[in-house]
């Protein structure tokens, strides 16, 4: 076994796979990068080593630095994770020539399976099911239409070297094809530093589930059932389960045995995932194999009980599978949900910066939180913006589910915008809850974009009630250390108005005993529980037993009282403050709606208008590059270019005026 090993990666994935070392009793070496001297992995390690500035090609991706950490720690051992040089042939064959071991599979399976192309090929001689399509390479626009209309609109133009989504556009007609591979191969370039593209028949109406395989030195080969990522958006996974709601035992075998198959016709070893796309008949297709772990490995463990970073690690020491392939069964039901410092309300572009608060749902046998990030840490520029995974089991779907919309009224983020209220308002809805949705899931669900939905008039209620006890406590606390009561735990009453967007709200609150309140609401007397205190970030309280989870936030001249789904900004006051509310000045927002703002932090690849130009909306103005994913900024009105002020290559803050527009 192992003695000691370099994880070449960053983040959740080195944090979580550092933590089955040190099971093991293998000592770990962290890299870091300029932008992350402070991370969290550098000090979750035993050792670690500095190895370059903040971009990943000056860093995580310099395989001579790598080697070189390994060299002077006497690591013998290298994970790689996901991303990064996860699928890097060139990576491998460079730690074997050094004599020291990549934990995964080999040379030859890696430049296999990391060609989409070539995987596709391999696919079909081992009997696995594939999408049809043209394999060999794309050279131009002018070729990529006629390849496409020859396979027949819709089509996927994609990455040969891609994965996570980059380098992938859908095409339903020639001018899409010719934007989407312009697009594609830029992104690919800056991505994976190949720019070839191919193209295939897209599936409409499609389910993404994929089969995890594990395989050893010794020919030894068995799957571990499914995990469903239809949840998608721009063709990135947001949710994930396993086992797959649609899937039947037939479809599952036929499945597990065909990704056996092709894991054997490249003489694969090591943990490693076989993707198909399944239409609404269970006729399944083969889309990739990536030769890696997986984000979403996690709800495989949760189902299985095997920990796959630790059979990576046995594996790559020579060691036999322990398990055949009747040991694997389905234990219960697990979700993910991504967690990412993106802005659902913006189109989810990036949001970056110093995480200023950073409070993570409980941890249990049922909640599982894998993150690499902290309180006072940053998510930078530079890298993926994922802040942790949040995982969950339950004895069964529905469960699972709960568990996971319960887990994510407890983070607690702030520094940084988050999905939260996106992932919350996915497991809340009722074709999700019921198995019924497609890859297309979010783009139909949310063809406007997503917008927070109005809080019903019971939430409106808890929310209104979380004010007024809150305040009512933070009042009684005043009262004691002013020593204007008699007691602290006496019997008190306060009537109060908590104001929401203008609107009045009497209340009477009473205290009953330490944890008891009664609520004068209306013509309604309503019990409350709640053990909360002034210096608590949550208020957990009970109504009629029913349990709701709501945050707690001072604001300038209120508080903000919210959970993952929905928040308000509320003021509480006495009833004689609340008669001269209306007084108060109301703010004047700025108009903006003569600028071209960018959206988030990037680099400015074009602009695609001139000063004088007449733009209608939907025109293309400008691209932007963020998280290596091109982002394209479009008018949302007519109207005349006055000024352009940012010129292609400059580096852009959220809110940099990009471009002036005529005054109507």
């Amino acid at each position: 076994m192992f003695s000691k090993i370099l994880i070449a990666n960053r983040g959740e994935i080195a944090c979580r796979a550092m933590r089955t070392a040190k099971k093991m009793g293998i000592a770990t070496v962290a890299v870091y990068s300029d932008a992350d001297r402070t991370a969290l992995h550098t000090s979750t390690a035993d050792e670690a080593v500095h190895i370059g500035a903040a971009a990943s090609a000056e860093s995580y991706l310099s395989i001579d630095k790598i080697i070189q950490a390994c060299k002077d720690t006497g690591a013998d051992a290298v994970y790689p994770g996901y991303g990064f040089l996860s699928e890097n042939s060139a990576f491998a064959k460079a730690l074997n020539d050094n004599n020291i071991t990549f934990i995964g599979p080999g040379q030859h399976a890696i430049e296999c399976m990391g060609d989409k192309i070539t995987s596709k090929k391999l696919a079909i001689e081992a009997g696995v099911n594939t999408v049809p399509g043209h394999t060999d390479i794309i050279t131009d626009t002018n070729h990529a239409v006629t390849i496409a209309s020859g396979i027949g609109y819709p089509v996927m133009l994609k990455a040969s070297a891609g994965g996570g989504g980059k380098g992938m556009r859908v095409a339903y007609n020639d001018d899409e094809c010719r934007e989407g591979f312009e697009r594609a191969t830029n992104e690919a370039k800056s991505s994976f530093g190949d720019d070839r593209i191919f193209i295939e028949k897209f599936i409409e109406k499609p389910r993404h589930i994929e089969i995890q395989v594990l395989a050893d030195k010794h020919g030894n080969t068995i799957y571990l059932n499914e995990r469903e990522c239809s949840i998608q958006r721009r063709h990135q996974k947001v949710i994930e389960e396993a086992p797959s709601p649609f899937l039947d035992e037939a479809t599952r075998k036929a499945m597990g045995e065909q990704s056996c198959a092709l894991a054997k016709a490249v003489d694969y070893h090591s943990a490693g995932t076989v993707e198909f796309i399944v239409d609404a008949d269970r006729n399944f297709y083969f889309l990739e194999m990536n030769t890696r772990l997986q984000v979403e490995h996690p709800v495989t463990e949760m189902i299985t009980g095997l920990d796959l970073v630790e059979e990576m690690i046995y594996i790559a020491a020579g060691e036999k599978l322990k398990h055949q392939q009747s040991d694997i069964g389905i234990n219960g039901w697990s979700m993910e949900a991504r967690v990412y410092a993106e802005n659902p309300f913006r189109e989810f572009l990036p949001s970056t910066g110093r995480v200023t608060r950073y409070i993570e749902p409980a941890s249990s046998d049922n909640v599982r939180i894998d993150s690499g990030v902290f309180e006072g840490g940053e998510v930078s520029i530079f890298y993926d913006p994922m802040i942790s995974k949040l995982i969950t089991w339950g004895e069964d779907r529905n469960t699972a589910i709960n568990r996971m919309h319960a887990a994510l009224d407890q983070y607690q983020i702030d520094g940084v915008t988050t999905n939260i209220p996106f992932l919350s308002a996915l497991f809340s809805d009722n074709d999700f809850r019921a198995g019924d949705f497609s890859t297309h899931f979010i783009e139909q669900h949310y063809p406007k974009g997503f917008s927070r939905r109005e809080a019903t008039d019971k939430e409106k209620l808890h929310q209104h009630i979380a004010a007024a006890v809150t305040r009512f406590l933070l009042r009684q606390r005043s009262m004691a250390i002013s020593g204007t009561m008699r007691a602290v735990n006496a019997v008190t009453s306060l009537p109060l108005v908590v104001i929401d967007n203008n609107q009045q709200i009497p209340f009477t609150v009473t205290q009953r005993s330490n944890t008891t309140f009664e609520l004068q609401y209306e013509t309604n007397t309503i019990t409350v529980e709640t053990d909360w205190k002034p210096a608590d970030p949550v208020f957990n309280a009970r109504i009629d037993n029913e349990e709701f989870i709501l945050q707690w936030k001072r604001t300038f001249i209120g508080y903000e009282i919210s959970n993952a789904s929905q928040t308000a900004e509320l003021q509480v006051m006495s009833p004689r403050a609340a008669a001269k509310f209306h007084l108060m000045p109301i703010r004047k927002e700025v108009d903006t709606s003569n600028l071209l703002l960018s959206p988030m932090p990037g680099l400015l690849i074009d602009v695609m208008v001139q000063e004088g130009d007449t733009v209608s909306a939907g025109d293309s103005l400008a691209i932007v590059e963020a998280m290596k994913m091109e982002n394209v900024l479009r008018a949302e009105r007519n109207g005349t270019v006055a000024k352009v002020v940012a010129t292609p290559g400059s580096t852009l803050d959220v809110d940099q005026k990009i471009l002036e527009f005529e005054v109507s």
